[in-house]
């Protein structure tokens, strides 16, 4: 088969690799799409250490299975699939209680580190446990589907965090997952929805997809803007950047008592305002991955409630993906989501 090998930092091939096999308990699926992440991004060029050559990446991803495994019920080739990134095992303690995310054995698709190299879907075929496995509703196509596994993170982020209806909500970050979450918010019953960035380019986005204020961090101090529309501060706050800029500014905007989701994860260690955080009771709840929120993020892509199709700005062939993650690793303007077609 063909796929997009990571040979080194920075450098891909698009070539013939051996097609996997589906073992026990495994399915062998025909990728139809398989979404950039930032992530990947940051994987090609080294900096988050987790993802060493060679490795063929990619976790966003649909298809059709094609072959199933011994120890396979409940599924059969021809069906349309989309999988969790998260490949857990099923039977330890975390897994047996249903944080699947937290599972002492987790590997993560198209992820390479110290500890194991599991490839991924940038490939013609990718072979996943059957126990990830999600079926696609008769109107999601491929593209929508591979924005599933971003998508489940925001909802999975936001269930983290007490929500009333008509909560006031924060959310720093205006990147893929922050617009998701804005518009998960909003499904969720928010109101208002405010969007933090530096960049005006992302606050327009935010903007389209349904964000009713944005704030520009760069020219003011979020806290004090948030406050001129919601008096004692907002109920619910997300960060979904991973800097201490953010993490400060989703602080200030909360009220007293106020819920924050930490779901960025890009610095692997920040100054955390301590006494801002005790002194407010403050409820600060970390956020992994996805724990089984797939069936009803299907169901809000099915029903239209959140748009992903706006977010797309490319489908395009797996063959160019080299061209396209060089475009996104230098923050070309107005590029959002890219999928590759194998």
């Amino acid at each position: 088969m063909k796929a997009l090998v990571l040979e080194e930092y920075n450098r891909f091939a698009f070539k013939e690799v051996p097609t996997p096999e589906a073992g026990p308990g495994e399915v062998l699926i025909a990728v139809k799409a398989c979404g950039i992440c930032g992530s990947d991004v940051h994987g090609m060029d080294g900096s988050s250490g987790r993802r060493q050559p060679p490795i063929i990446m990619g976790h966003e991803a649909a298809g059709i299975i094609t072959e199933v495994g011994s120890d396979v019920h409940g599924w059969e080739a021809g069906q349309r699939v989309t999988f969790d990134s998260t490949i857990y095992c099923g039977s330890c303690w975390h897994c047996r209680r249903g944080e699947i995310n937290l599972c002492d054995n987790r590997r993560v698709l198209g992820v390479s580190c110290d500890e194991y190299r599991q490839h991924g879907a940038f490939a013609e075929y990718v072979a996943v446990p059957a126990r990830v496995l999600y079926t696609l509703p008769a109107g999601v196509s491929f593209p929508q589907a591979a924005m599933v596994e971003a998508l489940s993170i925001a909802v999975h982020g936001i269930r983290r965090i007490p929500i009333v209806l008509n909560d006031s909500a924060l959310v720093v970050g205006a990147g893929n997952i922050g617009l998701l979450a804005i518009q998960v918010l909003k499904a969720f019953g928010c109101n208002p929805v405010i969007a933090a960035d530096i960049d005006a380019g992302k606050l327009e986005w935010a903007r389209k997809l349904g964000a009713d204020l944005v704030v520009n961090s760069r020219d003011a101090e979020v806290g004090a803007e948030v406050r001129k529309h919601v008096a004692r501060g907002v109920d619910v706050a997300v960060e979904a950047v991973g800097v201490a800029g953010a993490l400060g500014d989703a602080v200030a905007a909360l009220r007293k008592g106020g819920s924050l989701a930490l779901i960025g994860n890009i610095s692997p260690s920040l100054e955390f305002p301590l006494q801002s955080v005790v002194t407010r009771e403050i409820s600060v709840n970390g956020s992994c991955a996805s724990s089984g929120e797939y069936p009803v993020c299907l169901e809000l892509l099915a029903r239209g409630a959140v748009d992903v199709d706006t977010m797309i700005s490319a489908v395009a062939p797996l063959s160019e993906g080299s061209a396209w993650f060089e475009r996104l690793h230098r923050g070309e303007p107005q590029l959002m989501k890219v999928v590759l077609v194998p």
